[in-house]
């Protein structure tokens, strides 16, 4: 996994502070942090779609107010999207359904609090960034960017719905900045993920990119097996699967640009396996 290739790959005129994005059926479902759209990118004819995912969407949202949706994961025929629990306005769950389009919106308090009594977190350090979901548990992805915070992995089993396992991750570092979690996917048995370095202790407010690493976890013991720095400018924020062979993996990345410009790059990482 060392060779690694990074292009820019797509420029959406019409998204700003993309956050993550999931690949199904020649489509790029996009997520922002600061909009209450779901955005459906269709590449095979370069067409922009909006879902609404209220009654009342809205686009550049004012940054105390923003669900701050940061997670996107594919669960059977729904698409879920998680606010990152930063916030008390941060604590909402949507689900997208391909076939009918139906929206659903559930309020994610009360879980996301059981996150924070597992882990041991004080008001205003939990920070869910990437969210798995497999038939037996559910993976959410800390990003420990406050002065006491850690990185780490909250394992929900499905049998228990309530009971929830936290494990320490510790990621490299730039400048004695240790990176963290941005965004994780499921490949056949090993997590993908991504860590930026921002020059921050905060979960509210932005600071300098240092640049982002790309990294592999084994599934079954959640112990990092490889780690490569592919920028060092970029703040990566998603990542999906975008094709798959005996001797590659392609990744498509995108990059929170943390302005109000309604514009988002998506980069193309190959990987050798």
């Amino acid at each position: 996994m060392e060779k690694f290739h990074l292009q820019l790959f797509l420029n959406i005129i019409g998204i700003g502070s993309a956050s993550g994005l999931l690949f199904k059926n020649d489509s790029l479902f996009i997520i922002s942090d600061n909009s209450t759209y779901l955005y459906e990118y269709h590449l095979t004819n370069d067409t922009l779609q909006r879902h609404a995912l209220d009654e009342n969407p809205q686009e550049n949202i004012a940054k105390k107010e923003k669900l701050d949706f940061e997670s996107i994961a594919l669960n059977k025929n729904k698409i879920i999207i998680l606010g990152s629990g930063s916030t008390k306005n941060r604590n909402k769950v949507t689900s997208y359904h391909l076939e009918s389009k139906e929206i659903q919106n559930i309020d994610f308090t009360l879980p996301f609090e059981n996150l924070k009594k597992t882990a041991s977190l004080s008001e205003g350090e939990l920070n869910i960034e990437g969210l798995i979901i497999t038939p037996k548990k559910s993976y959410f992805f800390q990003r420990g960017n406050t002065k006491d915070g850690s990185n780490g992995i909250f394992i929900l089993n499905d049998d228990t719905n309530d009971s929830f396992e936290f494990k320490k991750i510790t990621l490299p570092k730039i400048n004695t900045i240790e990176a963290t979690f941005t965004d994780a996917i499921l490949v056949n048995e090993n997590i993908y993920f991504l860590a930026a370095v921002e020059n921050t202790i905060s979960t509210y407010e932005d600071g300098e990119i240092l640049g982002s690493f790309f990294g592999k976890i084994n599934l079954e013991n959640l112990i990092i097996e490889k780690t490569l720095l592919i920028s060092k400018k970029n703040k990566f924020e998603g990542i999906t699967l975008y094709k798959e062979t005996k001797n590659q993996l392609e990744f498509l990345l995108c990059e929170d640009n943390d302005t109000e410009q309604l514009t988002s790059k998506i980069y193309k990482l190959t990987i050798n396996n």
